[in-house]
C-alpha cells in the first residue's frame, strides 16, 4: 500500500508536467492516443467525481451554515464572473459557433477538484475552498444548463434537458455514491483516499488524449486562438477573484481560495457536456480539454507564488 501511496504521491506532485505531456503527445504524435474513443469521456470523468465523493464529508457542507457569507461571495462570483469572461472574451475574439460553445461551456461549468488541492498548495483556506466546490457543483445540474443556454441561445441550439441529465449522471450520481460509501465504510474508504491522485490523473490524462488525438488536424488551424482565450480566461479568473477578495477586504487566506476557485474549472466536465450537448460541433470539446492541461500547470505557478504571500503578510 505504501508504494500506491508513493506512485500517487508522485502523479499528484507532478500532474501539471504529465497532462501537458501527454497533451503534447496526443497532438503531434496522434496515432498514440486514437485508440481512447472519446464516448469514454463520461465514464472517466464518472471516476473522478466518485473519487471526489470519496473525499466528502457532511462538514463540508457544514460550513455553509456556519460561514454562508463565505461560501454566497464564491459561489455568486463562480457563476457570474467566468460566464462573462467566456462569453465576452468569445465574442472579443471573434469565435465561430463551435468553439464559442465549448468556451462558454468551461465558463458555466463550477470549480475543479484541483482548485482544492492548489488552495492547499497555496497554503489557502482549504475548508472554504472544498465548500465553495462541494456547493457549486451541487448547484450545476441547474445552473450549468440554464447559464449556457442563456448565452448561447442566439448562436447554437442548446439542449438544456440533456445537459442537465447528463450532469446528474456524470456528477452528481458519482459524487452522491461516494459520499454514501465515505459516510458508512469511512475507515477501509481512508485507504483507497491515497490512490486517489493517481486515479485522478491517469482519468484526466485520457480523457485529454482522446479529445486532443481526435482533433489533433483542427487544433493545428485555430490552436494559437484557442490557447489565447483560455489562458485569458483563467488568469482573468484569478485576477477577479483576487481583486474581489482585495475589494471586500477578506484575509489572504481566503482571497487565495476565491481567486483560485473561481480561475480554475470543472474543465473535464465541460468537455463531456460538450460532446453530449453538441456532437454536431467537434471542436466544442477543445477548448475544455487545452484548459485541463493550461489551469493545472497555471495553478501550480500561482500556488508558488500565494505560499510567498502569506510569509511576507505573517512577519513580526
Amino acid at each position: 500500500m505504501k508504494i500506491i501511496e508513493k506512485i500517487s504521491e508522485f502523479f499528484g506532485k507532478f500532474m501539471a508536467l504529465i497532462v501537458l505531456a501527454v497533451a503534447a503527445l496526443a497532438l503531434f504524435v496522434p496515432q498514440s492516443s486514437l485508440w481512447i474513443d472519446t464516448s469514454w469521456v463520461n465514464y472517466l470523468l464518472m471516476i473522478v467525481m466518485f473519487g471526489m465523493g470519496l473525499t466528502m464529508k457532511p462538514r463540508d457542507f457544514a460550513l455553509v451554515f456556519k460561514r454562508p457569507k463565505d461560501i454566497f461571495i464564491g459561489c455568486a462570483a463562480q457563476f457570474i464572473i467566468m460566464p462573462a469572461l467566456a462569453f465576452g472574451l468569445s465574442r472579443l475574439f471573434q469565435l465561430d459557433p463551435a468553439l464559442t460553445a465549448g468556451v462558454v461551456l468551461v465558463g458555466t461549468c463550477p470549480g475543479g477538484t484541483s482548485s482544492n488541492v492548489i488552495t492547499y498548495l497555496s497554503k489557502g483556506d482549504v475548508a472554504l475552498s472544498v465548500g465553495m466546490t462541494s456547493v457549486n457543483t451541487l448547484l450545476a445540474p441547474l445552473l450549468t444548463p440554464a447559464l449556457t443556454w442563456l448565452l448561447l441561445q442566439t448562436t447554437v441550439s442548446v439542449d438544456v434537458w440533456s445537459m442537465f441529465w447528463s450532469i446528474i449522471q456524470v456528477v452528481m450520481i458519482p459524487i452522491a455514491l461516494g459520499f454514501v460509501i465515505n459516510h458508512f465504510f469511512g475507515k477501509i474508504t481512508q485507504k483507497v483516499v491515497a490512490a486517489l491522485p493517481m486515479v485522478s490523473t491517469v482519468a484526466i490524462c485520457l480523457i485529454v488524449a482522446a479529445v486532443v488525438s481526435h482533433n489533433a488536424g483542427k487544433i493545428y488551424t485555430s490552436g494559437v486562438l484557442v490557447l489565447v482565450v483560455v489562458v485569458l480566461h483563467n488568469l482573468l479568473g484569478y485576477a477577479c477573484g483576487f481583486g474581489l477578495g482585495k475589494l471586500l477586504r477578506l484575509t489572504p487566506e481566503k482571497t487565495k481560495a476565491l481567486s483560485i476557485e473561481i480561475g480554475m474549472q470543472n474543465s473535464g466536465l465541460a468537455t463531456s457536456l460538450a460532446g453530449t450537448a453538441f456532437p454536431h460541433l467537434a471542436m466544442a470539446t477543445v477548448p475544455g480539454a487545452v484548459f485541463s492541461v493550461w489551469h493545472n500547470i497555471s495553478g501550480a505557478i500561482l500556488a508558488g507564488f500565494f505560499r510567498r504571500w502569506k510569509s511576507v503578510h505573517h512577519k513580526p
